[in-house]
């Protein structure tokens, strides 16, 4: 069974100008969508905070929405200045909560601990006695534990001495550290304890940002609505997000790379920038529609590019790979007719191959949640917009590649040069 009539050429070169306009109209519109509104980065490339959570009752996402950004801390001041609540799909009332607050405490709440807890020379306090002086102070990266260590002499003094020592210190701590703005100790009377009696190591105890999210949402719908504990929570500084999206966009310079390498060692000079071109065709408009239906870009999305410029790379290969063989078998024929002979042959393997990536991902799409829902979009568009660079931009750029710069030429007697056709030397020399 046969989709299209065996032996049929089509002039696929022939409609090359066509394809090439409405390349650059895509191209076009994909730059001007990764300007505005731009990339739409999730918590792993911005930082932030993400909370999924299930309430008891049927609540609606904007009351959810509004609920969050009216938490306020002990100061009176909102925590959250922008909250995006988004519901999880077949799953009543579960939604997905993401704000752009970390607990990672900043460096100017740093500063203000080291002072109200007797670290900093300058600006201490002046009953800051060399028991309330700690020999350091470590900050948890997740910004919920802070850990002091003290020199307190508690080597001559007896076991009951000793234990209402430290327990006077811990009140102490406790005391002085609920002063430093910023600052919120977790409910309970866990909040400062002893680590280590060896060591005289205290552990301080702070709610994240996840911690106040969960309260503020009690306090709004009340014990019968909010949910008791969080499903999971993730979070991500800004810093680190950064050095993520930096360490993508190197991953997809250094794929584009070693494919321009792994093209000219494994056909010819000619065909990589062919190929090269595809793939940033691809990638780009990919990114574009990720950016105008407001997807988020993610590490997942990351991995869809990658996916999206291996699966472009073996449609080009293929089609390449038939050009190579065709070469050698008619070494008489033109290049663009090598071109639309190579492609006729291997264009029903191609659209079988693509249709069937195609409906994969579509049933991904439908039935999948929302983080595989964006890889599969982005992989969708990547299968048709590679399918369909391997015919109109990867072969006819190489095309012109071998007419621009690797076609020999016979000077006429006017001066004109005109193209010729390949010896049978050349064509070997390519094969």
């Amino acid at each position: 069974m046969y989709l299209f009539k065996p032996g049929k050429i089509y002039d696929f070169m022939g409609m090359r100008k066509y394809f090439l306009i409405l390349s650059i109209v895509l191209l076009a519109g994909s730059a001007f969508a990764l300007w505005k509104p731009g990339p739409y980065w999730g918590t792993d490339f911005k930082g932030g905070t993400e909370v999924e959570v299930v309430f008891k009752k049927n609540v609606d996402g904007g009351a959810v929405r509004e609920a969050v950004e009216n938490i306020k801390g002990a100061d009176g001041s909102r925590q959250f200045a922008s909250a995006e609540v988004i519901s999880v799909p077949e799953t009543p009332n579960r939604y997905l909560i993401r704000v752009e607050e970390v607990s990672a405490i900043p460096e100017a709440t740093r500063q203000e601990i080291n002072q109200k807890m007797c670290l900093s020379e300058e600006g201490r306090p002046a009953d800051c006695t060399p028991d309330l002086i700690p020999q350091e102070i470590k900050y948890s990266p997740g910004g919920d534990k802070i850990t002091f260590r003290y020199d307190w002499k508690l080597d001559s003094l007896a076991d009951d001495a000793r234990v209402e020592k430290r327990k006077t210190m811990l009140a102490t701590i406790e005391q002085r550290i609920g002063t430093a703005g910023g600052v919120r100790l977790i409910d309970g009377d866990h909040a400062v304890v002893l680590a280590s009696e060896r060591d005289n190591k205290v552990e301080v105890h702070l709610k994240s940002k996840g911690d106040q999210l969960l309260e503020g949402l009690r306090t709004h719908f009340g014990p019968d609505v909010a949910p008791e504990e969080p499903l999971r929570v993730e979070w991500i500084g800004p810093k680190a997000g950064e050095q993520l999206r930096d360490a993508a966009f190197k991953s997809v310079g250094v794929a584009l790379i070693f494919i321009m390498a792994y093209i000219a060692l494994r056909f010819d000079l000619r065909f990589a920038p062919g190929a090269v071109i595809a793939l940033i065709h691809d990638v780009l408009i990919s990114l574009g529609a990720m950016c105008l239906t407001h997807r988020e870009i993610t590490l997942s999305t990351v991995a869809a590019v990658l996916t999206i410029m291996g699966y472009s790379l073996t449609d080009t290969v293929v089609v390449y790979d038939r050009i190579r063989e065709n070469l050698g078998r008619h070494r008489g024929m033109s290049f663009p007719s090598l071109v639309n002979l190579s492609v006729s042959e291997m264009f029903e393997r191609t659209l079988i191959t693509s249709s069937t990536a195609f409906l994969s991902m579509a049933a991904f799409l439908v039935f999948g949640t929302q983080v595989i829902k964006d890889f599969a979009f982005a992989m969708l568009v990547g299968i048709v917009v590679g399918t369909y660079s391997s015919i109109y931009i990867a072969a006819p750029f190489t095309e012109w590649v071998d007419r621009r710069f690797f076609a020999t030429h016979d000077k006429k007697s006017d001066g004109k040069k005109t193209p010729r056709k390949r010896s049978q030397k050349q064509a070997e020399a390519v094969v």
